[in-house]
C-alpha cells in the first residue's frame, strides 16, 4: 500500500512539475513579446496545417505593422464591436459573463459568449481551438499574464496584428488589402467597422461579399466608435 501511495505521489509530483514548467514557458514568450513581435500564434500555425492539406505550398496572408501604422477607425470599430470595457478591465467583464451566462441558461445552449479581447488574445496566441475545460482554466491563467506583463496598447497592437480576417488572412494590414485593397493605416470608418463585424466569423467573408446583417451590424458599430476608448 505505501508502494502504491509513493508512486501516485511521484505522479501527482511530476504532473506539479510539468504545470509550472509549461506556465513559466508562457510567461517567458509575454515577456519576450513586450519588445519583440510575434511571428505567428497557435491559431496560425493550425490553420496553415489545414490549408496546407489541400496546398503543399500555401502562405498565410500576413504583414505586421506597428500600433501607429493601423487607422485609429479600426482600433475604436474593434474595441467597440469585440471589448467596450477593454480599457477598464483586467482581463475579464464579469458583467459581460453573467449576461451571457443567464442569456445562454435561457436559451438552453451556448449562443453567446463574453470573452475579451485579452482573452481572444490569449487562446490565439498559445491555445488549440477546440473547446475544453483545461484550455477555459489556461486561457484564464494566460490573460491575467499578459494583462501584468503587457500595457493595453501592447496587447491590442498584437491583437490586431493577429486576429483573423478571412481563410488564410491574419492581422489588420493583410485584411485591409485583401478586403479593400488598401493599408491598415488608410482604413475610412466605414470600412473599419466592416471589418470588425466580421471577426466572429472571418472566413465567411470574402472580398466584396455584403449580406443586410454586415450592413446592418456595421451601423450599428459606427455608431459606438466614437465611445470606445483605446489606449
Amino acid at each position: 500500500m505505501k508502494s502504491v501511495l509513493r508512486w501516485i505521489w511521484y505522479a501527482v509530483l511530476l504532473a506539479l512539475i510539468a504545470l509550472a514548467a509549461a506556465q513559466f514557458w508562457f510567461l517567458a514568450h509575454i515577456w519576450y513579446w513586450v519588445r519583440h513581435n510575434p511571428e505567428s500564434t497557435a491559431f496560425m500555425r493550425e490553420r496553415l496545417e489545414i490549408i496546407r492539406r489541400d496546398e503543399p505550398d500555401a502562405r498565410l496572408k500576413h504583414q505586421w505593422v506597428p500600433y501607429h501604422r493601423i487607422s485609429g477607425h479600426l482600433k475604436r470599430a474593434v474595441v467597440a464591436a469585440e471589448d467596450d470595457k477593454f480599457m477598464s478591465h483586467s482581463g475579464f467583464d464579469w458583467e459581460a459573463v453573467q449576461k451571457a451566462y443567464e442569456k445562454n441558461v435561457r436559451e438552453g445552449e451556448i449562443v453567446v459568449g463574453a470573452s475579451t479581447i485579452t482573452q481572444q488574445l490569449a487562446k490565439n496566441l498559445f491555445l488549440p481551438p477546440r473547446r475544453t475545460w483545461w484550455r477555459k482554466a489556461q486561457e484564464a491563467v494566460i490573460t491575467a499574464m499578459l494583462e501584468t506583463v503587457l500595457t493595453k496598447r501592447r496587447i491590442l497592437e498584437i491583437y490586431l496584428n493577429v486576429i483573423e480576417w478571412g481563410d488564410g488572412v491574419y492581422g489588420a494590414e493583410a485584411a485591409a488589402r485583401y478586403h479593400y485593397g488598401a493599408t491598415a493605416a488608410a482604413l475610412t470608418p466605414e470600412q473599419a467597422a466592416r471589418l470588425a463585424v466580421m471577426l466572429p466569423s472571418p472566413r465567411s467573408y470574402t472580398p466584396g461579399r455584403d449580406t443586410v446583417y454586415l450592413q446592418q451590424r456595421t451601423a450599428v458599430i459606427l455608431g459606438r466608435m466614437q465611445y470606445a476608448r483605446i489606449p
